[in-house]
């Protein structure tokens, strides 16, 4: 698996053992393409530079402008907000159990040096929402009613069926097309 922090020396014992990429909402795996290498501490210092946030924000401000197709996992987000605070790109300030993070300028001024990445991390970011969002709605709408069919109290092995023979016309028809 890739790792996200790869080159990176961190003394933090949490840091390891936590999914790196959080929950990709239909699709598996480690997540989206548009979080490798990396990109997501641009992502995430992006955000705190917009306005002091709480890692919950961060998460929520992510699933928002990824239209709900992406959902990073706390083992994802919070490992990275303490990478950034070692590197003394943001600081914190407690609020009750929360920890509030600032950009610092030190972070300021990272962010102003890597703009190209950070602006190219951001126009993919909202793709999915614009380019694949018809596409994804289309999928979601598909696997409520398959769900629900196959799940409530009437369901027969008839129905069952007839929904095993229409995935599959749908599998084989998606696969012969140009």
């Amino acid at each position: 698996m890739f790792h996200l922090f790869k080159g990176h020396r961190h003394s933090h014992p949490h840091m390891h053992g936590h999914g790196q990429f959080g929950h990709h909402r239909g699709g598996g795996g480690r997540g989206p393409k548009m979080f490798d290498s990396g990109a997501m501490r641009y992502v995430v210092l992006h955000l705190i530079a917009e306005k002091p946030r709480h890692g919950y924000e961060i998460i929520k401000a992510l699933e928002t402008r990824t239209g709900g197709s992406y959902t990073p996992s706390p083992g994802a987000i919070y490992p990275l907000m303490a990478m950034l605070y070692d590197m003394g790109h943001v600081s914190i300030s407690h609020e009750g159990a929360k920890k509030l993070h600032t950009i610092t300028p030190e972070g300021q001024a990272f962010l102003a040096e890597n703009r190209q990445m950070v602006d190219a991390v951001l126009a993919r970011l909202s793709e999915p929402a614009e380019s694949g969002g018809d596409l994804r709605t289309l999928m979601h709408a598909l696997k409520e009613a398959v769900i629900s069919r196959a799940r409530d109290g009437a369901a027969t092995e008839t129905r069952l069926e007839a929904i095993r023979a229409i995935l599959r016309k749908a599998a084989t028809d998606i696969h012969a097309l140009d």
